[in-house]
């Protein structure tokens, strides 16, 4: 018999099967149950509505897909205008200003400085944590306007010239002197060519321009290396004076309206954290106002520079949980050798792993936003926060690239595909590892802590303190870091293994405290235990309730 095909059946090649639903029309922070653990536990359960309306925003189609186009669409440069006006001009896409407009008015930039109510630290860093998740690049800019306020305390004439305009919840984003906008943003430029991390190393020149000392006005001559967010309206920089290193605020157009000679010379071409621009810009003489004490530029600047290490923090944090959330829709909907995924012993193994990492990353962050909430008031808050940003900055940041992988293999080959968030997500992880002090660095501050306010060790100690006796594991890994905290040989050699165990310790510590106890049992038999393999996830041992910490981290009944 001769075949004869028939044309209307084989128009239908197939129909399309065993395919998850994208995550999108959720409530980010009402279906987070860590999180909103978080919130109340560290003093800021006033803010619940609005951190509800801002997660039902964040879920939605529109907004998610805000993060995409703002990704797909990198900024552009544009050095003169039509008629061969030098403009140093970043253009973005209508996304990214959306983005930028919505992170604004929701106050993550300044709420906490606005109003600094008891736990306004922890309210802010929840929105935070909450945006991030839908798009990392554009925080940046939010990120350094928000850390202004700390270094810039230290010049109280321009704090009180400026200040309500950093913290007003009005987005600008025209090229024009800041004089003429109702909100600006704030940036910072240190790295230089020769010395990346050692600032001191700096080459940048300040010339007094008629006075010398705190609030005059200087010339500035040198470059940056690695200048981001560049539109923003003005920068915190580094440049010496004849007394030493010393921190200025340069803007971007001078007091009279003309163009400041800080002069974009090309966009960086990043792996990641495309949304958001970065440069490489020349000082020609460029205006700027001393900020602090001639010659204590460094001090000065770290008010900020800690800040924006604790915003890496909750930054990688957001990414881990955003991993989470999608591995687990995912893992819910798509089936393999006759069963979903999610119901799969193996695959419960790593999602419950990428789960306990998230949650014990959210647990250090949210408490250090409690301690900076406190720390005017609690000296033991100040060294708590002193040395815990390092540990945590160090510890999440590096944790966060390892557990994207990982996120991206329980999808699989759709994992990979641009079009959905997960490379966006993995090329994001090393950024706030590398950026705003790398490991290295961290650990090293830790050891200057350590040096020069030895109490900051007795407060951390004491934290950990409070959970002795609740778990074998935990106790004999504080023993153990004592043991190594009064051992001061090859210290500096040991630093990365020592802040790793201060992290897990204060991980373990806080989920015995005040977390989820079946999260905090499997955190100590895995992390914590004397033969703890804690290279790869989905090493849980046996007898943890893996589908009890899915379905918590899960965002939708499937």
């Amino acid at each position: 018999m001769t075949y004869k095909p028939n044309a209307e059946l084989n128009a239908e090649t197939h129909e399309v099967l065993n395919q998850p639903n994208n995550l999108e029309n959720y409530n980010l922070y009402q279906q987070d149950t860590a999180l909103k653990e978080a919130v109340k536990r560290e003093g800021a359960n006033w803010s619940e509505n609005e951190l509800i309306a801002l997660g039902e925003e964040l879920g939605t189609t529109e907004i998610i897909e805000l993060g995409f186009q703002a990704n797909e669409n990198k900024p552009t440069f544009f050095t003169h205008d039509a008629h061969g006006h030098r403009r140093d001009e970043i253009r973005f896409h209508p996304a990214y200003h959306q983005l930028m407009k919505s992170s604004i008015e929701h106050g993550l930039h300044s709420s906490h400085w606005a109003v600094p109510q008891k736990g306004a630290q922890v309210a802010r860093a929840a929105k935070f944590y909450l945006k991030t998740q839908v798009e990392a690049a554009h925080m940046c800019p939010i990120t350094m306007t928000s850390a202004a306020i700390p270094a810039l305390i230290n010049q109280a004439d321009i704090l009180k010239r400026y200040g309500p305009q950093i913290m007003a919840k009005h987005y600008d984003p025209r090229n024009i002197p800041l004089e003429q906008k109702k909100g600006i943003t704030i940036g910072m430029a240190m790295t230089e060519k020769q010395g990346g991390s050692d600032v001191r190393a700096n080459t940048t020149i300040a010339a007094p321009i008629e006075q010398e000392g705190s609030g005059q006005a200087y010339s500035l001559t040198g470059h940056k290396y690695f200048v981001s967010a560049p539109m923003s309206d003005a920068f915190l920089v580094l440049a010496h004076t004849e007394k030493g290193l010393s921190c200025f605020f340069l803007p971007r157009w001078k007091p009279d309206g003309s163009k400041n000679p800080m002069l974009i010379q090309q966009l960086k071409l990043k792996m990641g954290n495309v949304a958001n621009a970065s440069c490489e810009t020349e000082l020609r003489g460029a205006y700027a106002l001393m900020v602090g004490e001639d010659g204590r530029g460094v001090a000065t600047i770290l008010n900020m520079v800690a800040m924006t290490r604790f915003d890496c923090m909750i930054g990688s944090s957001a990414g881990m949980r955003q991993g989470v959330v999608q591995a687990v829709n995912h893992c819910s909907q798509r089936s393999a050798f006759g069963a979903y995924l999610i119901d799969q012993p193996l695959m419960q193994n790593v999602l419950a792993d990428l789960i306990i990492e998230s949650e014990a990353a959210l647990a250090i962050t949210m408490r250090i936003a409690r301690a900076m909430d406190n720390k005017e008031t609690s000296k033991n808050e100040e060294l708590l926060v002193r040395i815990g940003t390092s540990i945590g900055k160090y510890w999440i940041c590096k944790r966060q690239p390892e557990h994207a992988f990982e996120a991206m293999e329980c999808i699989g080959g759709s994992g990979v595909m641009e079009n959905t968030i997960m490379p966006r997500l993995f090329k994001e992880s090393p950024i706030n590892s590398i950026w705003e002090g790398s490991g290295n660095v961290q650990c090293l501050d830790m050891l200057r802590t350590m040096q020069k306010m030895p109490e900051c060790i007795n407060a951390f100690m004491a934290e950990l303190n409070l959970s002795q006796g609740k778990h074998v594991n935990l106790d004999a890994a504080i023993s153990k870091l004592s043991n190594e905290l009064s051992d001061f040989k090859d210290i500096e050699y040991r630093a990365r293994s020592i802040v790793e165990l201060m992290a897990k310790t204060f991980q373990g510590a806080l989920l015995i405290q005040s977390g989820d106890s079946e999260i905090a049992k499997a955190f100590c038999e895995s992390r914590l235990a004397p033969n703890s393999l804690g290279i790869v996830y989905g090493n849980l041992p046996t007898g943890i309730d893996c589908a009890y910490i899915i379905k918590r981290a899960s965002v939708k009944d499937y």
